[in-house]
């Protein structure tokens, strides 16, 4: 009896290894099943973005120039802002085609109240939020209450804002901004200290290894498997290895630009609010299945609005990140290929077109990609007709890979 009763602690101590021991090689194993089920998450943007560098630093070897990535990331924050809001609303399946015009008008805005009528900054910016706030009640109360559908509803607000736009310019068409001011300083040459840069480069890494700890705690008191911390420990020294060898580079040239940091730091946020919150779980569910989801007791229109409220007022900061950067609010602001790049960005970084499947970090790696192309192209002195080609074809290639990743995902469930 008392080799039997040692024993049993034993073999619950084995059992425990077992399930904490699957280690490296069960990641992986999961992994590649989840990539042969059609679960491919952001492997092909990050593979894109690498070919991307390769081929452009081939042709040119200013490409992967420090400074040349600095002005990279200086330019991609304020697409940045605007596809964040993008990956909201596609992620119920539904569409913003103003972003563009949503931007360009608060652009206006800032020019019109700061510059002309001398509001301070900070009231400015609170108005142009404000503004896109508004706009965004308003394409969800049409969708909501009229059933309009969202392709519709902002197309006419495209029209309506870029009208806008262009009456509270006036005649001028053009608003310059001080260069010594902060907020164009903020746009075009406020960079990171480099001890802050590091520590920023580290913090991911740490807050992986903490969520790994306390899942794992999590999953061994509910006695489910958990991969162990061999998984999260070495997922996070790469994370950190790259984060840390990126901001080295990078200060090789004039450092990590503040506006991609705070265009960083808002997807982290919206990442935790999509991941860790029942708002986030809530728009997984909305655009996997609204039916089913109005029958498990959320409250769909609500979700909706929330989500074309966000979409707007994030493409009304990115109006003001754009005019920080070119130091003027002009008719020519969101206009062009605003819509195209924001749109394209949130697709092409892993942001399903059809609803319930995308990440804020998608934002993040779409407008990298988008902005690397822009950047190689115009070190070739290509034509931007060439460049607007490029682009269509690397957005029809991720619609291709997601729609044939979708399907996988349907057989494998069905087999």
């Amino acid at each position: 009896m008392t080799q039997e009763t040692q024993s049993a602690p034993q073999l619950d101590r084995a059992d425990t290894r077992m399930r904490h021991d699957a280690g490296l090689s069960g990641a992986l194993r999961g992994f590649t099943d989840r990539v042969r089920s059609g679960d491919l998450g952001m492997l092909p943007v990050v593979v894109g973005l690498l070919l991307i560098s390769v081929v452009f630093s081939t042709l040119n070897p200013i490409f992967l120039a420090p400074n040349n990535l600095v002005n990279l990331l200086f330019d991609a924050a304020a697409v940045g802002f605007i596809s964040l809001g993008v990956v909201c609303v596609l992620l119920l399946g539904e569409i913003d085609l103003s972003i563009g015009s949503m931007s360009g008008l608060a652009s206006a805005i800032t020019g019109v109240l700061w510059v002309n009528m001398g509001i301070p900054l900070p009231v400015t910016i609170l108005a142009v939020l404000v503004s896109g706030a508004l706009v965004g009640l308003l394409y969800g109360f049409l969708r909501n209450r009229f059933e309009m559908p969202s392709f519709v509803a902002t197309l006419a607000g495209l029209l309506a804002l870029l009208g806008m736009q262009l009456y509270i310019l006036g005649p001028t068409g053009s608003i310059n901004m001080p260069f010594t001011s902060a907020l164009v300083r903020f746009g075009q040459i406020m960079i990171m200290p480099a001890w802050l840069s590091y520590l920023v480069a580290v913090i991911p890494g740490a807050l992986l290894v903490i969520g790994g700890i306390h899942t794992n705690q999590r999953r061994t008191a509910a006695n489910l498997s958990s991969s162990g911390m061999s998984v999260t420990v070495v997922k996070a020294v790469s994370l950190t290895a790259a984060l840390v060898f990126a901001v080295f580079y990078l200060g090789q040239g004039r450092g990590v630009p503040w506006m991609f940091g705070v265009f960083v730091l808002f997807v982290m946020i919206l990442d935790y609010a999509l991941t860790r919150t029942q708002w986030g779980r809530s728009m997984f569910a909305v655009g996997g299945n609204a039916e089913a989801a109005r029958r498990s007791g959320i409250n769909v229109q609500r979700i909706r609005l929330s989500a074309f409220v966000v979409c707007s007022t994030f493409a009304a900061l990115g109006g003001v990140f754009a005019a920080a950067r070119l130091a003027s609010a002009s008719q020519q602001a969101g206009t062009g290929d605003v819509n195209l790049n924001a749109i394209a960005a949130a697709v092409i970084g892993g942001t399903s077109l059809f609803g319930g499947r995308g990440s804020a970090w998608s934002a993040l790696l779409g407008v990298l990609v988008i902005m690397a192309i822009s950047n190689g192209l115009t070190l070739l002195n290509l034509s931007s007709s060439l460049r607007y080609m490029i682009t269509g074809a690397v957005l029809a290639i991720a619609v291709i890979v997601d729609s044939l990743a979708r399907r996988s995902r349907a057989s494998h469930g069905r087999a």
